[in-house]
């Protein structure tokens, strides 16, 4: 999931069936505060699914309820790299998957505003109008899809 949406571990963790939308023109997930509270306000959106992503949604119509609510996800699974040889370097960590997705995006040319609508950054400016919603971050997304 991390890999295409550049999503939080605790925001993919804690995903429940009502917000994976696979349907219609763009297949995304919602990330809300549903029983839990976001990082910060701009943290609550839509992320549209592409690659690998969207095909483990798919596989995960109801998401993860093993981890819902349930702390120490990134510990778990970096444990489970570095016992099994998965990891490049003692530096990649679960974490740095959502950081890749920033680089690659920027990398792809794809503006700030909606590299941080995506990511669900504060923008430090006035922030007007959707920046061009879903449509403009999927277009953002299937450049660096893998």
């Amino acid at each position: 999931m991390m890999v295409n949406t550049g999503m939080r571990p605790s925001e993919i963790a804690n995903l429940g069936g009502d917000r994976i939308q696979l349907e219609g023109n763009i297949p995304h997930v919602q990330v809300r505060p549903v029983g839990r509270q976001l990082k910060n306000d701009v943290s609550e959106r839509d992320v549209p699914l592409v690659g690998v992503s969207l095909e483990a949604m798919r596989g995960c119509p109801e998401g993860f309820p093993r981890y819902l609510d349930k702390a120490g996800l990134s510990a778990t699974v970096n444990k489970y790299l570095r016992e099994n040889g998965l990891s490049e370097t003692p530096r990649h960590t679960l974490y740095g998957l959502r950081h890749s997705v920033e680089d690659r995006l920027l990398i792809a040319g794809v503006d700030e505003r909606v590299r941080r609508d995506i990511l669900g950054h504060s923008l430090n400016r006035q922030r007007y109008g959707d920046g061009g919603g879903l449509p403009m971050k999927l277009e953002a997304l299937q450049r660096i899809a893998l």
